[in-house]
């Protein structure tokens, strides 16, 4: 009988980490599409914007600025990340169009 017990709590065990595993898999795919679903909409709302010809204002950074300014560029790419939560490329991109707008 103990054996008995034993081997149904192996299998509710080994049931439980593939659930969770599954469960992983499942979260991990969504934010995947939900990503993608957001680059394909920012992509399309910047084709507006530049069909419209509308000049779109960056986000005031001063410590961006100030960093780029004490010629810390990767302080100030780190700045930006933490202050918008861009990738790596995109504030590292985001960055040289600031330091090139302030003549660094």
């Amino acid at each position: 009988m103990e054996i008995l017990a034993t081997v149904a709590l192996v299998l509710l065990l080994a049931g439980l980490i593939m659930l969770g595993l599954a469960s992983s898999a499942n979260s991990r795919r969504e934010q995947l599409r939900t990503a993608s679903r957001l680059t394909a909409i920012e992509y399309k709302l910047d084709a507006v914007v530049a069909h419209l010809g509308v000049a779109v204002r960056e986000r005031e950074m001063p410590e961006v600025g100030r960093l780029l300014r004490e010629g810390k560029r990767i302080e100030a790419i780190r700045a930006y990340r933490n202050e918008t939560g861009a990738s790596l490329l995109e504030a590292k991109n985001a960055v040289d169009a600031i330091a090139t707008r302030l003549g660094r």
